[in-house]
């Protein structure tokens, strides 16, 4: 099966800065795929190259298997992108909007146009705004609209660029539903952002990258499980000070002890009852993204330094 995305050896300069650095991966048909890094690590830059707003140095990009530079306008059709940044056309209609951006597609007048429009406007709650001057648009209300012009022309790859970013609870939950049900339809989905638990709870693959270099590449539970170490989190008045394991007092009788394995749990509580301690309260918390990426940026900062 043809690749939703193929990014091949992809370089990109601007000046004295390395913004892209031989960068390589494929992106599955269907697949809701993670794009995660600090400010400046090369995301948007990336996703413009593959828009055709950025012309890349050397390396090849694909979008459905059409060529982004050589087969240009096939490559455009299949893609969707909402990107970072307000861009609005203030003389317009919400409706009138989006009937503009199909006609870019080459989506003429047609019921068929029409009802998909009513279908995103119904789904992004947009319907009471669609008569509405996007001027009079609240910001939260204009990122809908951004959202709703990256799907008017069906693209198979829908490419998310901070979609939540500054925006209400009640919009980012309207916004997965819409898009999870894309996704389950067929769509492939790429997701930049920020909120690294959208990443965790809806992403099957992620990449990472860090000053225009990929420094990791693997499905969201095998970072978790490979990059980050659980924690049991218990209190007791016992003093745990020379038990093995590294257990850290965290105040109020309170510790911490890290662990790999679940079968670490019960040698680690026959140790605490050996020692005479008395457990008031326990719990384990799973690894998150977040400390994954944490931890992936310090050490890629290691090696370069």
């Amino acid at each position: 099966m043809t690749a939703a995305v193929r990014i091949v050896q992809a370089t990109k300069r601007f000046g004295a800065t390395l913004a892209l650095d031989r960068i390589e991966f494929d992106i599955a048909q269907g697949e809701f795929f993670g794009l995660l890094g600090p400010n400046g690590a090369g995301k948007t830059t990336l996703i413009s190259a593959l828009a055709g707003l950025v012309k890349i140095d050397s390396g090849r990009l694909e979008v459905m298997g059409c060529d982004v530079r050589s087969d240009y306008r096939a490559a455009r059709r299949q893609l969707g992108v909402v990107p970072q940044e307000l861009v609005f056309d203030p003389f317009f209609t919400v409706r009138e909007t989006l009937r503009m951006q199909a006609g870019y597609f080459g989506i003429g007048r047609s019921a068929a146009r029409d009802s998909w429009i009513d279908e995103i406007l119904e789904h992004l709650d947009l319907t009471p705004k669609a008569e509405a001057n996007m001027r009079t648009l609240s910001g939260g209300m204009k990122r809908r609209v951004l959202v709703a012009q990256a799907l008017v022309h069906r693209p198979p790859v829908i490419v998310l660029d901070e979609p939540t970013a500054g925006v209400d609870v009640e919009l980012r939950q309207t916004l997965w539903q819409f898009i999870h049900r894309l996704n389950r339809e067929g769509h492939t989905i790429v997701l930049t952002t920020h909120y690294l638990e959208e990443a965790e709870s809806m992403c099957d693959r992620i990449a990472m990258l860090k000053a225009g270099c990929m420094v990791a590449l693997d499905t969201t539970r095998n970072l978790l499980d490979r990059s980050a170490r659980r924690t049991l989190r218990l209190r007791t008045f016992a003093d745990l000070s020379e038990m093995p394991g590294g257990g850290q007092p965290q105040g109020d009788g309170w510790w911490i002890f890290s662990f790999e394995q679940f079968a670490e749990i019960e040698p680690l509580l026959a140790c605490i009852r050996a020692a005479g301690g008395e457990i008031a309260e326990l719990e384990i918390n799973q690894p998150d993204l977040e400390q994954v990426f944490i931890r992936i940026m310090r050490e890629q900062e290691q090696v370069d330094g």
